[in-house]
């Protein structure tokens, strides 16, 4: 079985290079699909789902992922419980036995056990911010100082997430198999290259 986790910044284009390199792999591709599964298990909006779990946990949640959630009776809120179950949903795709591609949310963490191969994409700031505009929605207009605060915010809450269930940073080069610097680069034109380099991987 192949498992391939993406990691990325906002903006660098890791969700089109997952969906692209799920269809050059010919496997599974789990992104959107996973905060549809969180809500319809917790009864609650998806949009509201997704908030929760992009945005900041209480600073003092002790969390270990890699066996069981340990979350004082204080801190059972609804964030805690939606990223409890978003773990369960992640394990369960993977004992479903399919390769597959998931993009974000700690995977690479979660199916620690399965050996997936991690990849964390990146590029800098000016192509990021490009990227935001030419995939912004028809008449969504940000300043590029707006767009820099978003990108700032999103990655910060990806950060302080992963900080508690993992010491390694979020980012941190002893965390990935393979990181890939979209920077000057079409996503399309990567993808084989990032397949061949999976496909070897998983070879050895």
């Amino acid at each position: 079985m192949k498992i391939v986790t993406i990691s990325r910044e906002f903006g660098s284009g890791g969700r089109e290079l997952g969906k692209r390199l799920s269809e050059e792999l010919n496997c599974d591709y789990y992104d959107r699909e996973i905060i549809t599964a969180i809500a319809e298990r917790c009864d609650v909006n998806e949009e509201y789902a997704e908030y929760l779990l992009t945005h900041n946990f209480p600073s003092t949640a002790n969390i270990s992922m890699r066996n069981s959630f340990h979350i004082p009776a204080i801190l059972q809120t609804t964030q805690i419980q939606l990223l409890c179950e978003q773990s369960n949903v992640i394990k369960e795709i993977a004992k479903t036995g399919r390769d597959c591609v998931i993009v974000g949310r700690n995977a690479d963490l979660l199916l620690e056990d399965y050996c997936p191969f991690n990849i964390f994409v990146c590029a800098d700031t000016e192509t990021k911010l490009q990227r935001c505009r030419d995939r912004a929605s028809k008449g969504e207009f940000m300043t590029e100082k707006e767009m820099k605060k978003k990108m700032k915010k999103i990655d910060k809450n990806r950060r302080k997430t992963r900080s508690m269930i993992s010491d390694l940073p979020w980012g941190d080069k002893q965390t990935y198999n393979l990181i890939v610097n979209t920077t000057g680069w079409k996503i399309k034109d990567l993808v084989p290259l990032v397949a061949g380099f999976v496909n070897k991987w998983f070879e050895e």
